[in-house]
């Protein structure tokens, strides 16, 4: 079971997301129907621990079997989506594959899950150019620290 508590008027999510880098580019996904990008990842499963959950799903969404490099960020976010507020709770974490290097495609696509999710590689000095949730990761992105930082975002 996800991590998600639904109530009447809004949506408590627990998140991780999954850094991944390869020669200056970084991989993005949006849902189909969506305007903007994210990066990938999912919900926390109740009674998993977050660095298991990255793994998983980015096994599940790409067949990709990482290593976690470090914690980076962590985030209480609170916007609204599909009308309804939502807070989130976000661990980002910067990932690397458990052998090799990522394989660059040029063009959009699809994972494992099918045709719900697009996939990108996008040059990180394109970040600006698109619509990117949470906005802090487009400049954030361009210098990642070091040690894990608390960010506080409010939409």
């Amino acid at each position: 079971m996800d991590a998600t508590f639904k109530l009447e008027n809004a949506v408590f999510n627990y998140r991780v997301a999954a850094i991944m880098l390869e020669k200056n580019h970084l991989l993005l996904h949006k849902q189909v129907n969506d305007n903007y990008w994210a990066l990938p990842g999912g919900r926390v499963k109740v009674l998993e621990d977050s660095q298991a959950s990255i793994k998983r799903e980015i096994k599940e969404e790409l067949d990709f079997n990482i290593k976690v490099d470090n914690l980076v960020w962590i985030t209480e976010n609170f916007f609204e989506y599909d009308q309804r507020n939502y807070h989130e709770i976000g661990l980002y974490y910067h990932v690397s594959l458990q052998e090799g290097s990522f394989t660059l495609e040029k063009e959009s696509f699809y994972g494992e899950e099918g045709d719900r999710l697009i996939y990108n590689w996008i040059p990180l000095e394109d970040l600006h150019n698109i619509q990117l949730r949470p906005e802090f990761l487009k400049t954030a992105l361009k210098e990642i620290p070091t040690k894990p930082e608390h960010i506080i975002i409010k939409d």
